[in-house]
Order: C-alpha cells, then structure tokens, then sequence
C-alpha cells in the first residue's frame, strides 16, 4: 500500500542545517541551471534494525533526513526492529531486487547493535559472532553496490548504549565498541578499491556531547532527538564530503516541478 501526501509547495525555512560540532549549508540551485524535472528519480533507502525502524518518529534522524531532501530525493523506510545482520543478509534479493525498474541511489546501512548482544546458551539473543558479521556486512555492501553504477552506500556503525539505564540487557558498552570497530574496519577496506562506500563512527560521533549518556537514549538503547540530530548531521556531512558523481547532496539534486507555479489552473465554482 502507498500513502501519498498532496500538498501545495512550501519554501524552505532555513537552508542551513546547524549542529553543534560543524554547519552545513544547502546548495540552492538557480533558476535555468536545468534543475526542473517532473518526477523524483532518486531514492535514499535506510535499511537497518529498530535505529532504523524508529527513524521516521519525531524528530528522529530519518524524518530529517526526508524534510531535507523532500522534492530531491524519496527517502524509503526498509527497517525491522530486532534484527540481526544474519536476518539481513537473507531477505537481500527481496527487499533489494537487481530486476527493479529503478535502484536507489544511496543506502544507508545499520546492524550491529542486535548482533552485538551477549550470547545465549539455547540462541535466545540475536547474537551474530564478531567474524560472521562483519563478513555478513561486507556481503550486504557488495550487494547493494552491484545494484547500479551509482547506487553508493553508507553504512553507520554501532552506537554505545548507556549501561545505568539498561537492566538485564544483554547488550554491553564494550561489546558495542568491539562491533562498531569492525564495522568500520570492514568498510575501510571495501572503500580502499571502491569509493562508493563510506562509514560513519556512530560509537564516537555520539559519545562527543558530555551529557550523552543522559539525553540520548529513551531506554538506553534507541535514539531520543538529540542523538537523531547527531545522526543526521553526520549522513549530511560524508555526503557533502563525498566525490560522488552525480552528487546526492542537497542542492545538487534537482527539484520536483520547480518551475510550477500554484494554483496551476483557478478553480471554478
């Protein structure tokens, strides 16, 4: 089922998106430069566990990330709350088809945190071993890749999780560091023969705010607003940063019927 949204064109409040640690500002294409077309080509599919699963809440850093890009670029929800890297790699050629019509332009990748988990003697956690998923990782990369020549892909890495409010978690501080370490070591080396992937330390990039601890987690898990606004700062930022071509950043994409003017016709009584 698809849920469409019609509404009259709204101007951007700000073209600046302002975090605490660097500002990035939004290219605006002029008018003329061939930005105009009449529908959205370009897709930003976030695929992922329940960091992913919840984006899309308020203030959450996928919902960000669709306001921004909204008119560029369709941002599509492929999250599953409870996930492990293992599940992920099995429902690939569903949730991704090589045969389809259009493949996206930019996957944002995230398991990790329920693979990371303590281990349990009958397999009632989502435990994935260290090596097995760092290779399930390098294969889901590999695969989204071959998608398309422009389909690039990003992965984040494990965040921390703050001990004092979990209780009998099976999840741990440490084993979320050992876990986003070999994420990052997994993409370094897929990025040494193709710049096409990238990799964003989620495990340190959070832990930059003093307080994080207190305000970035609802259960000491899953993201409260000020660690989205993180996350999304930092997708923005590698994008930005990125040698892309053609550019996903915001701004270089062209615009959905920019050139329309409301009301196209005047109602009639």
């Amino acid at each position: 089922m698809h849920i469409i949204l019609w509404g009259l064109p709204v101007s951007l409040i700000s073209n600046t998106f302002i975090h605490s640690s660097f500002q990035i500002t939004i290219r605006i294409r002029e008018k003329g430069d061939g930005g105009t077309r009449e529908a959205i080509d370009s897709s930003i599919v976030l695929f992922g566990s329940s960091i992913v699963q919840y984006s899309f809440g308020h203030g959450g850093w996928g919902a960000t990330l669709a306001h921004f890009y909204s008119r560029q670029a369709d941002v599509v929800l492929r999250g599953y709350a409870g996930w492990n890297s293992r599940q992920a790699l099995q429902v690939l050629p569903t949730v991704f088809p090589k045969d389809a019509p259009v493949q996206p332009s930019l996957v944002i990748v995230y398991f990790g945190g329920n693979d990371s988990c303590r281990p349990h003697p009958y397999g009632l956690t989502p435990h994935v071993p260290l090596s097995e998923y760092k290779e399930n990782m390098r294969q889901i990369g590999l695969y989204i890749r071959s998608l398309s020549e422009t389909t690039r892909v990003v992965f984040l890495s494990c965040p921390p999780v703050s001990e004092k409010m979990l209780v009998g978690s099976p999840r741990t501080y440490e084993a979320c560091r050992v876990y986003s370490n070999a994420c990052i070591e997994m993409c370094n080396e897929l990025s040494c023969k193709d710049q096409s992937f990238k990799v964003i330390d989620l495990f340190k990039s959070i832990q930059k705010r003093q307080d994080w601890a207190d305000v970035c987690f609802i259960d000491g898990i899953h993201f409260l607003e000020a660690a989205s606004e993180i996350v999304a700062a930092e997708i923005l930022k590698v994008i930005s940063e990125s040698k892309w071509e053609p550019s996903l950043y915001l701004g270089d994409l062209p615009t959905e019927f920019e050139d329309v003017m409301y009301p196209i016709q005047p109602f009639e009584n």
